[in-house]
């Protein structure tokens, strides 16, 4: 990634960071964030250079979000579904759209995960149906980031009429019958990440992305290796925020009677230690995965598999030592570890969940087929 490029990182993460603390106190969406990274054209990163965009891969995209969620998860959550979402209508999307997305002007999410079949994504119980107008949907997505937000989802329905599990559509959000929810969450408060139903919704018959009942194909070969590598990027970014906080706590806060500070106790150091030491091998695996998937190697998608497990598990436990160590302080908002401990947890349970994705693994190091 060039140094032009690395500048808009800084500036857009710098917009992201003056504006984390009041996306989280109000559970607003990060907009001053999202227009940081429209000006900055790193909504198009992934858009081909033909239609205005910066054309670069999965793995700029993952650095992209790690950058951004060590100030602001609920934006880097924002900004991996819309490189998701991105990443088909790039594929598959009209012309009119992919050049929309390319100069930073239209906002996409996916919306896959539904009430009926919980954290299985890929495998809709939706409906989809022709009708007079066009292709009549009704369903209950159980979460969508950037509900009420983007522009359009990347939507998953049972096929129209042929074999397959899941046929996918490019869906407006201002089409009638859809209705976004509210969101209230305990972490990631600024994401809009809401339940959005369709009742009787009728999108044109060419919004279908692919063929029908090609929408399992386009979820295992494009959408899961960039979400996970951009949700684990997300669990990354935010672990090292929460880390550098917690040692600036331990290094400059003082016993005034024994004139030393947290970081002075050998229990203090430990702690930040295999803190320190939990982070950089998630990070490794997830540089490891980045490597595996550009240069096609083998064993590309078991590192896919691993790097979201790891990455969110490995938040959760070092965001817990670094509360462990600041102590009664970082339940303080404005020491800033609570909104890391709280947001840290949103990753763990989105589809692919880490117990689905130990199911995977095992199932891949055994040579059984994970499907």
């Amino acid at each position: 990634m060039n140094e032009a490029i690395s500048k808009k990182i800084q500036h857009a993460a710098e917009v992201a960071a003056t504006h984390a603390v009041d996306v989280d106190a109000k559970a607003r969406f990060p907009s001053e964030s999202i227009e940081a990274l429209r000006a900055e054209g790193l909504l198009g990163l992934l858009s081909a250079e033909e239609m205005g965009g910066l054309g670069l891969g999965f793995g700029d995209a993952a650095r992209v979000v790690e950058q951004i969620a060590r100030e602001c998860a609920s934006t880097a959550m924002v900004l991996t579904m819309h490189y998701a979402g991105t990443a088909v209508i790039e594929k598959l999307g009209p012309t009119a759209v992919r050049k929309e997305i390319a100069a930073g002007r239209h906002l996409t999410t996916l919306a896959f995960s539904e009430s009926g079949s919980r954290s299985h994504f890929w495998a809709p119980v939706s409906s989809a149906k022709k009708v007079a107008n066009g292709i009549q949907l009704d369903a209950q997505k159980s979460f969508a980031t950037s509900a009420s937000q983007a522009d359009s989802y990347v939507w998953s329905s049972r096929p129209l009429g042929t074999e397959g599990m899941s046929t996918l559509w490019l869906v407006r959000r201002d089409t009638p019958g859809i209705q976004p929810g509210r969101y209230q969450g305990l972490g990631l408060r600024g994401n809009d990440s809401a339940p959005v139903r369709a009742e009787a919704a009728v999108i044109p018959a060419d919004g279908m992305l692919g063929a029908d009942g090609s929408g399992f194909d386009t979820m295992m070969g494009i959408v899961l290796p960039l979400f996970n590598l951009c949700n684990a990027a997300c669990s990354i970014g935010l672990t090292e925020g929460a880390l550098n906080r917690a040692i600036a706590h331990a290094s400059s806060t003082r016993y005034q009677h024994l004139d030393s500070s947290l970081a002075d106790l050998p229990t203090i150091r430990a702690y930040l230690a295999r803190a320190r030491i939990q982070a950089d091998s998630a990070r490794t695996l997830w540089q490891d995965a980045i490597a595996a998937l550009e240069s096609g190697r083998a064993d590309t998608m078991l590192r896919v598999l691993q790097v979201k497990a790891a990455a969110n598990e490995t938040a959760i436990s070092v965001t817990q030592e670094c509360m462990r160590v600041s102590g009664g302080a970082a339940y303080r908002p404005d020491v800033g570890l609570e909104r890391y401990f709280r947001d840290a947890r949103a990753g763990f349970v989105m589809a692919p969940t880490s117990d689905q994705l130990y199911d995977f693994i095992g199932k891949a190091i055994c040579g059984l087929p994970l499907f």
